[in-house]
């Protein structure tokens, strides 16, 4: 097997499958010693998984805050308990949807582009105590959390045949396109629930660089997986860098306090407190993020790639 290292591998999740079955499925492949990801989806939806390798897991904090890019399909006049196909029926229209005009759906889809609060469903991964509310909910003691705020930046309706409408949508993390769907249902009166959802895009990372499962196992028969790695940096391709030499990386390796003679004049001028901060080193790649204070301008770890480190030979 080869020796896979720390990065990224991202997955095209198939319908049916969950989120961890698809990380256990990436672990056992690549034989990695840990595997995350950075984004649930659920078993009905497909499309971009980014799954973490080794110390790139250390990252799936910022990934997790990254944008994400959907296409989806609701069907109007039918509302689910679940908000998708999977769900049982819990209402049914008496408006017939079919005579809704294009005018009237386009209005309510603009409706949610924007910020806004969103209640999120009682079937999802949230917990409560500890407990995963759609876990609650199959025991019939469902659990409503506190309406967050969300932002879907782009809305844009691909396909109206009635009663389904197909979209695509763009938003932040933490938005439940499920919820999104039900809600627009909800305006025009008549209800709603997803038929389909496939995620597109997470940040960076998008379906052109994205194996099928069947792909992985090809790849990993043939011992080619490492190619299709991405590197660490790529995750956080818009943070500051400075490339380290090998005093900067023994003091990192190290854990030594770090001030800024430590990086000069290539220290980032940002006012962000804690605005994350990649040392690379001279052949790219990603040894440490730091995070900078500019009010006390002091440095912080974010976390430390000493495998990384390593296996440069610089310690």
């Amino acid at each position: 097997m080869q020796r896979i290292v720390s990065g990224f591998l991202v997955i095209d999740k198939p319908v049916g499958t969950t989120s961890a079955q698809v990380v256990a499925r990436v672990k056992r492949l690549t034989g990695a010693k840990k595997v995350g990801h950075t984004g649930t989806l659920d078993p009905f939806a497909t499309g971009v998984l980014i799954c973490c390798l080794n110390q790139a897991t250390r990252l799936a904090g910022y990934l997790l805050k990254d944008n994400k890019r959907y296409r989806a399909v609701l069907r109007l006049g039918i509302a689910t308990d679940t908000q998708d196909s999977t769900g049982e029926v819990i209402s049914r229209s008496e408006l017939d949807v079919t005579g809704l005009t294009p005018d009237a759906v386009t209005a309510a889809f603009r409706a949610f582009e924007g910020t806004f609060q969103q209640q999120p469903p009682v079937y999802s991964a949230l917990k409560h105590q500890g407990v995963p509310l759609y876990k609650l909910a199959r025991m019939g003691k469902p659990v409503q959390k506190a309406p967050r705020e969300v932002s879907v930046s782009r809305l844009v309706i691909e396909k109206i045949d009635l009663p389904e409408v197909t979209f695509e949508a763009t938003c932040s993390a933490g938005t439940y396109i499920r919820t999104l769907a039900a809600d627009i249902g909800a305006r025009l009166g008549c209800g709603g629930h997803l038929t389909a959802l496939r995620r597109l895009a997470s940040g960076p990372f998008g379906l052109d660089l994205a194996l099928s499962l069947d792909q992985l196992e090809a790849a990993a028969s043939e011992e080619r997986l490492a190619r299709h790695i991405v590197p660490a940096a790529q995750a956080l391709e818009n943070c500051p860098r400075i490339v380290a030499g090998q005093r900067l990386l023994a003091k990192v390796f190290h854990g030594q306090p770090l001030t800024l003679e430590d990086i000069g004049p290539m220290v980032p001028t940002t006012n962000e407190a804690d605005e994350p901060i990649l040392v690379m080193s001279a052949d790219e790649r990603l040894m440490a993020v730091l995070g900078f204070q500019p009010d006390t301008e002091k440095l912080s770890y974010h976390c430390v790639f000493t495998d990384e480190i390593n296996a440069s030979g610089i310690v």
